[in-house]
């Protein structure tokens, strides 16, 4: 329905998505200019942070258009709103997801992937079929870890009411993060990213194996091929706590 009202002006559409586009890679803009003035950061190139700024903000569009509309359910508890999706015979999860579904954010998803053929064709790698293989198992993985971490935390807002932010610092904050080489972060930091919010596994641990280099806390080279095992392990909890708090709801009564 929201697609379909969103291709009903099309012209709209159109500018929306490009200039969604065009926002997000600011971003870049940003490193681009960066290395108007510096040969490396963290020891990497700027075809090298291409590829992990391309991957990211790729694997977070894709999770932002599925899931991105779930930071909206600590508005829809305090309203009562979501009384109504309760009696649908339909889950609750999928109605969240669905509302006010915004097409236009495909735009980021098409940046981050053209960020991403331009690094993929300008590093000097020695590409394997594992790391050819690697390239787009990273982004559909990232995408199903950020959804996780999406989910985590719209049944947080259960507890913590509107808690929307907290939610984004994770997703949207975590994307920016991994925009950026790991050299550059403190190993405390690494840690906490690697066993605790796996938000590592999402581009980190890939693209290091693709690019032949390791990672600062000296893991295996086999862990750059875990992230659909990481995706499901992190969906596992995320979904229980999201039919826990669905079970705790309480209605306003309005």
């Amino acid at each position: 329905m929201w697609v379909r009202s969103t291709m009903a002006y099309r012209t709209s559409f159109f500018l929306s998505t490009f200039g969604n586009a065009a926002i997000t890679l600011l971003d870049f803009v940003a490193i681009w200019i960066m290395f108007s003035h510096v040969d490396v950061l963290g020891g990497f190139t700027l075809p090298e942070i291409a590829l992990l700024y391309g991957s990211s903000s790729a694997s977070l569009g894709l999770a932002d258009l599925l899931l991105g509309n779930t930071d909206r359910i600590g508005v829809r508890i305090r309203d009562g709103s979501l009384d109504t999706m309760l009696v649908r015979p339909v889950p609750v999860l999928a109605q969240v997801a669905a509302d006010r579904f915004a097409l236009r954010r495909v735009g980021r998803i098409g940046q981050g992937l053209a960020v991403l053929v331009w690094a993929v064709s300008e590093l000097d790698v020695e590409w394997t079929a594992g790391k050819v293989l690697l390239v787009p198992l990273m982004v559909l993985a990232g995408a199903a870890i950020f959804g996780a971490v999406m989910v985590a935390g719209a049944a947080f807002q259960f507890v913590a009411g509107d808690a929307a932010e907290v939610q984004n610092s994770f997703t949207y904050g975590g994307n920016t993060m991994l925009q950026y080489p790991p050299t550059v972060f403190a190993k405390d930091l690494l840690r906490g990213v690697t066993f605790i919010v796996p938000l590592a596994f999402v581009n980190w641990l890939p693209a290091l194996y693709v690019l032949g280099r390791p990672y600062p806390l000296g893991l295996p080279g086999w862990v750059a091929f875990v992230s659909p095992l990481v995706a499901v392990v992190v969906f596992v909890p995320a979904s229980l706590a999201w039919r826990a708090g669905l079970r705790s709801y309480r209605s306003t009564g309005s």
